[in-house]
């Protein structure tokens, strides 16, 4: 399973992510879109979202914190 996580450093919603994904033990690459523009404009065309967090579960984008889309996209 290939789980992408777009965030900043300073985001709230982007450590509650990582922390729930985290306490599931599923493993995730994290990209800093604040230092990495190449990520930062993957980031928009898989979402059309400026915004973080953006998660990506195997090409599912999920915008936000949403616990139920990621249990849904993480089954």
């Amino acid at each position: 399973m290939a789980v992408s996580v777009y965030s900043t450093p300073s985001c709230s919603y982007c450590r509650l992510v990582k922390d729930w994904l985290k306490a599931r033990n599923v493993r995730f690459d994290d990209y800093n879109v604040a230092q990495d523009q190449r990520r930062a404009e993957e980031m928009v065309r898989k979402s059309g979202q400026m915004g973080v967090p953006v998660t990506d579960v195997n090409g599912r984008v999920i915008v936000g914190f949403n616990t139920a889309e990621l249990e849904r996209a993480l089954r």
